[in-house]
């Protein structure tokens, strides 16, 4: 019923052992504003997608595994009330039931499905997800030089590491994000100096630990840490190991960020 609904659209969703938990129509925050989207909450996945016709026909689906989700639960706030936040590695948002009872419903069923889920397969819960995007209506000048104000001509862009909506100067640069993307993604400035120093942190620790493991091999073999004849050897070979370990931890770190 839900990949008919889906049409040509959407990806094939019956799989052996999968089962419908329930359905309904959710207030999902977009960039722009709030929008009515249809979610579908089977044991294993999330489906949401947008109303083209009420109980009839969907498109746009998108399809969240539920071992990747936590879920936070938000404070009302004016009119956005019974919110909570739908979080992944990918992609994070907020989303609102129109009843209190209601949201506390969805809440409860989408994290027994995540217990679940992670009980059977012996899996740990996902520790990094994206950053929430601050909606555009919430950001009229740039939330790191507070200066630029955006208008036709000076464009909001999102940070994908914090969410903040900055202007293109303060946007300027990219860092991999290997849970969202495959290629660099834009970050604040702010963002970028962190990572940078978070990973150039990583790989130095790493060329150091490279360093002393091969002292102490150096020390057990020749019972000193002098080797007369060999030092310059040693201490190029050192460096090439060092440089090599740094490469790697290097790669390691843009994976785990």
């Amino acid at each position: 019923m839900v990949e008919s609904c889906f049409g040509s659209s959407g990806q094939p969703l019956a799989v052996p052992g999968r089962v419908l938990v329930g359905e309904g129509v959710l207030t999902k925050m977009c960039r722009k504003k709030p929008k009515a989207r249809q979610f579908f909450l089977f044991n294993d996945i999330l489906v949401y997608g947008n109303i083209v016709l009420n109980k009839k026909k969907y498109n746009k689906q998108h399809i969240i595994p539920l071992e990747e989700v936590k879920l936070e639960s938000l404070e009302d706030d004016g009119q956005l009330r019974n919110g909570w936040l739908i979080c992944t590695a990918s992609k994070s948002f907020a989303v609102y039931a129109a009843t209190s009872t209601e949201k506390q419903e969805w809440m409860a069923h989408i994290n027994k499905c995540i217990e679940d889920l992670l009980r059977k397969s012996g899996k740990k819960a996902v520790q990094v997800h994206a950053a929430v995007w601050v909606p555009d209506s919430e950001a009229p000048v740039c939330m790191h030089c507070k200066k630029t104000q955006f208008n036709v001509i000076s464009r909001r862009h999102h940070c994908r590491k914090c969410g903040a909506v900055v202007c293109g100067p303060c946007s300027s640069k990219r860092f991999l994000l290997p849970s969202q993307s495959s290629k660099p993604l834009r970050v604040c400035l702010t963002c970028y100096d962190v990572l940078s120093r978070m990973k150039a942190q990583q790989s130095n620790n790493a060329s150091g630990l490279t360093a002393e493991a091969l002292r102490d091999g150096m020390k057990d073999r020749s019972g000193s840490a002098d080797s007369s004849g060999e030092e310059d050897s040693d201490e190029e070979d050192e460096n090439n190991l060092s440089r090599g370990q740094g490469d790697s931890a290097a790669t390691h770190e843009e994976v785990y960020y």
